[in-house]
C-alpha cells in the first residue's frame, strides 16, 4: 500500500490517546508539540503523563476506554497491550470516519507516524509504509547527523523573507519561487545565518536580488 505523506495542523484540535504506557506517552508528547488538545484514557499512566495531567496540559480519564470517548475527536492513537481492545477502538474510529493509528498495528491504522528529524520549524519525515520501522529509525539517525541545527534557523530566516519578496515581485509567483530555490542553496547565506549575523545575511540577500 502506498501512503500519501502529509503534515497535519493540529493546533487546538481534540485528540485522544488510548493507553498510558511508554508508547502512549510518546504519542502524547508528539501531539503536545503540535499544539493539540489531548485526552488520555487509561486506568494507569506513566509518571510523566500523570505530571502533565496535574499541570493541566492534558486531560486524563483514569478508567477503561468507552465508545463515547471518541465524540468530537479528530485523531486517535491506540497504544495498549490488549490487541482485542486495540482492534475494537480502531474499528469504531473507522466507522466514525476518525483517523486512527494503532501502535504496532499498521494494518489496523488509517495513518502511520513517520520517523522525524526536527530542527526548529524544519521537519524531515521518513516512512517505510510500516514495513520496517527499524530502517526508518536508522535513516532518521543518519539524517540527524547530516542536517545540523543551523537549518532550523535558516528555515526561519527564509520564511521572514517572504513579505520582502512579495513586495518586490507582487505579480510574479514563478519569479519568487525561483529566487527562494536559489537562496535555499546559498551556502554562504546559510553560514551567515548559522553565525547569527542576520544583518550581513540581509545584505547578501539584497546583493543577490540586485544581481538576479
Amino acid at each position: 500500500m502506498n501512503y500519501y505523506p502529509v503534515f497535519l495542523q493540529l493546533k487546538d484540535k481534540p485528540c485522544l490517546v488510548v493507553g498510558g504506557g511508554r508508547v502512549g506517552e510518546r504519542k502524547v508528547e508528539g501531539l503536545l508539540k503540535a499544539g493539540a488538545r489531548v485526552t488520555v484514557v487509561s486506568p494507569e499512566v506513566t509518571p510523566r503523563l500523570a505530571g502533565l495531567a496535574r499541570e493541566g496540559r492534558i486531560d486524563w480519564e483514569p478508567r477503561e476506554y468507552q465508545p463515547p470517548d471518541l465524540k468530537g475527536k479528530v485523531l486517535v492513537f491506540v497504544a495498549t497491550p490488549d490487541r482485542q481492545l486495540n482492534w475494537r477502538v480502531a474499528k469504531e474510529c473507522r466507522e466514525r470516519g476518525i483517523w486512527v493509528n494503532v501502535a504496532d498495528g499498521p494494518e489496523e491504522s488509517s495513518f502511520l507516524v513517520p520517523a522525524v528529524v526536527r530542527k526548529g520549524s524544519l521537519q524531515v519525515a521518513i516512512s517505510t509504509g510500516g514495513q520496517s520501522p527499524a530502517l526508518a529509525a536508522w535513516l532518521r539517525e543518519r539524517i540527524e547527523e547530516m542536517v545540523g541545527k543551523e537549518y532550523g534557523s535558516f528555515s526561519q530566516f527564509l520564511a521572514e523573507l517572504r513579505p520582502l519578496l512579495k513586495e518586490r515581485f507582487p505579480e510574479d509567483q514563478t519569479k519568487r519561487a525561483d529566487i527562494f530555490r536559489k537562496l535555499a542553496r546559498d551556502t554562504e547565506l546559510l553560514e551567515l545565518v548559522a553565525r547569527g549575523d542576520k544583518k550581513a545575511a540581509r545584505e547578501r540577500v539584497e546583493r543577490c536580488l540586485s544581481g538576479w
